[in-house]
């Protein structure tokens, strides 16, 4: 899906998942509050809550009421499984398909990042 039509529930759920999967977040750290994530991302809190929602649903945060949500164990590698099937499933046909009208091969490719 293209990011400029994805929902912003999504956006928000990208920008933490990407947080997590950087190490910004550890398992067992705190998220920011809804409020306060929503104030830094300029968007509905209503919307924030959604996102992190998702999380709950998924097993990624574990809630401890009246204190906050926090990245629960396993949240890291079940975001990099996830992200690395819809990779492969959805991102990289399209990239290989282009690679091959261009004639571009992986290896040209490698030698450009070192």
């Amino acid at each position: 899906m293209n990011n400029a039509s994805k929902p912003v529930y999504l956006k928000l759920r990208d920008i933490i998942s990407d947080s997590i999967l950087d190490g910004e977040y550890r398992e067992g750290d705190m998220l920011p509050s809804v409020r306060a994530f929503a104030a830094e991302q300029g968007a509905n809190p209503l919307t924030v809550a959604k996102a992190y929602q998702g999380f709950q649903e998924d097993g990624l945060v574990d809630v401890k009421r009246g204190v906050g949500m926090f990245v629960a164990n396993g949240a890291k590698s079940k975001l990099r499984d996830a992200q690395r099937d819809d990779f492969i499933n959805n991102v990289w046909p399209p990239v290989e398909r282009q690679m091959r009208r261009l004639n571009i091969h992986l290896d040209e490719l490698l030698e450009k990042d070192g």
